[in-house]
């Protein structure tokens, strides 16, 4: 097999929650252009109808839904769908996700929840609904969207990273339990991304100087800038082929060096 067959999706069916933007459509993009066949799902019909206009101006057909991840009952229609129109998923991405940036003493345990059941709890909903399909076939790949909070913490995200952290042994544990079906399951750990939900923490001060956070960030970064969405194009593609079919309950950060970084001296 050559290296660009290993790299291939070519035929394969791939499931990529909350892409209607950012990450996640960047992820559909690269899957789409890798040979995959794309289905997600959004929130509204108002973004749905936005994420299909964008995909189709990037040539992709894809197939998207209104879903509440969170929704078993949901879930299990849309992935019936999927194999009814599709086929029977072969690569699941858990991208759907929000942040609360609220200080822990004063957020309400309603916001907590609400931050756990998206990041972590639909997760496990989504995978549970596939990986019988994945059985069947003989094959699977499941990639979380972990966090660099995975690992750290910060002030004010305490649900967050209380989820990502709870994502990361999710993904161990269900490598563990079904990597004997040939099921491979990893997480990619983004750094901090360009995106529009970013975007004001990038924006230039009336002073002309750069945001305290942005300059914080360049600081604790080896690369010294943001990661794009297409830094996690090659990644994403990586595990969600076969050339990863050894890689198992791994979290691959793309996050410039930050997590190997203690920064700067004063």
């Amino acid at each position: 097999m050559s290296i660009s067959e290993i790299f291939s999706l070519k035929g394969r069916v791939a499931l990529v929650t909350g892409a209607a933007y950012g990450i996640g459509f960047a992820i559909a993009e690269a899957y789409a252009k890798a040979g995959a066949k794309i289905a997600f799902n959004c929130r509204s019909k108002e973004h749905l109808e936005q994420a299909l206009k964008a995909y189709k101006e990037k040539g992709i057909d894809a197939k998207g839904y209104i879903c509440d991840v969170t929704s078993e009952d949901e879930v299990r229609e849309m992935v019936r769908d999927i194999t009814d129109t599709l086929g029977s998923i072969d690569i699941l991405v858990n991208n759907a996700g929000i942040i609360k940036r609220i200080p822990m003493t004063d957020m309400k345990v309603e916001e907590f929840k609400q931050v756990i059941d998206i990041d972590l709890t639909a997760p496990f909903i989504v995978s549970k609904a596939v990986i019988p399909g994945m059985i069947e076939k003989g094959h699977g790949k499941i990639i979380n969207v972990c966090s660099m909070m995975s690992e750290l913490g910060r002030e004010t995200v305490s649900a967050y990273a209380a989820a990502k952290g709870g994502l990361k042994m999710l993904t161990k544990n269900i490598a563990s339990e079904y990597g004997a079906y040939n099921i491979q399951c990893n997480g990619i750990g983004p750094g901090y991304i360009a995106t529009p939900q970013t975007a004001p923490l990038r924006e230039r001060q009336e002073n002309g100087e750069r945001h305290p956070f942005d300059k914080f960030i360049i600081s604790k970064t080896p690369a010294e800038r943001w990661g794009t969405p297409e830094d996690l194009m090659g990644p994403a593609i990586f595990l969600a082929s076969e050339a990863s079919d050894f890689v198992n309950g791994h979290v691959l950060y793309v996050d410039g060096g930050i997590l190997a970084y203690i920064g700067r001296q004063p």
